[in-house]
């Protein structure tokens, strides 16, 4: 068996990185007494009893991202990704270190027994917010940059893929961050519509890590 050599085992990180990330945190949620993957946050796994395993998760996968990132910086990908593509993936995976490390505030209703909304948000909720930034605004300026690459270098499928995660991204990311803020018509599925976001955004991701080898 051919041994990976360093940018190639990079690269793989960043291809397990989501997979992880998402079978972690379902797992996780499906244990959780009171807990509505339907209505809650991700991100509000951290916290109350068991909490510890998805702030490893956000940190573990963090890791992987840069690691991955660094493997990008050294891989043939200006036909697919621009420059600024590397940067932008190593920046969601320490927003992501952040998230882990700052954990959020309790959001509709979870853990059980708290306000829908905490309101002002505390300082380490705050932090972690920011932490989400270059998370669901990174991935899709990354996407829409690697779209507008690929149609250039006449790739309109990878472009079309491409473009297409950056819009559902976009587009959940608006609707779930109205439900956390408690819209009643959206609140009831929150969960649901930042799921779709994170998984799109990931499986984008580990896409092109994975063309990347």
């Amino acid at each position: 068996m051919r041994r990976l050599g360093a940018p190639a085992w990079r690269l793989a990180c960043g291809a397990v990185a989501g997979p992880v990330f998402v079978l972690t945190f379902t797992a996780a949620g499906r244990r959780r007494e009171g807990y509505n993957p339907r209505r809650h946050p991700v991100s509000a796994l951290a916290l109350g009893p068991g909490g510890g395993v998805q702030r490893v998760n956000f940190v573990i996968t963090g890791l992987l991202y840069v690691a991955g990132s660094t493997g990008l910086k050294r891989a043939a990908t200006s036909q697919f990704l621009p420059r600024s593509g590397p940067t932008l993936i190593a920046g969601t995976g320490l927003g992501l270190i952040g998230s882990g490390i700052f954990a959020t505030d309790p959001v509709s209703g979870y853990p059980p027994g708290t306000a829908p909304q905490q309101v002002p948000p505390s300082r380490t909720g705050a932090l972690h917010a920011l932490g989400a930034v270059p998370v669901f605004l990174g991935i899709p300026v990354a996407a829409v940059f690697s779209a507008a690459r690929s149609a250039r270098t006449g790739d309109t499928r990878w472009a079309a893929y491409s473009a297409a995660t950056a819009v559902v991204m976009i587009g959940t990311a608006a609707l779930f961050g109205r439900a956390f803020s408690q819209k009643p018509s959206l609140v009831a599925a929150g969960g649901l519509l930042q799921r779709i976001s994170i998984s799109s955004g990931l499986a984008w991701l580990t896409a092109v890590h994975v063309r990347a080898l």
